[in-house]
């Protein structure tokens, strides 16, 4: 399973970095972002933490957390995370 935050959806809530704090972090604007591969959404979570993930997931209350059983294609607007 891969993973990414869409910034324009995250409203800094702070619940996936709570539920999942070795996936997600904040960038300088407050905005989640996914750490393992800087959100580009083409690392696999590890096994060992998709039950934090899935956590993290159904707790976003805005759904900016998106996964997909294959990695994202490249973003075609440039991501800002943890810049």
């Amino acid at each position: 399973m891969y993973t990414r935050v869409v910034p324009e959806q995250c409203i800094a809530c702070g619940l996936c970095q709570l539920k999942a704090p070795e996936l997600f972090e904040y960038d300088e604007d407050g905005v989640a972002y996914v750490k393992i591969d800087n959100n580009q959404g083409t690392t696999p979570i590890p096994a060992a933490l998709m039950a934090k993930f899935k956590d993290a997931y159904t707790s976003c209350p805005t759904g900016a957390i998106v996964r997909s059983p294959t990695p994202f294609k490249p973003s075609t607007k440039a991501e800002k995370p943890g810049a």
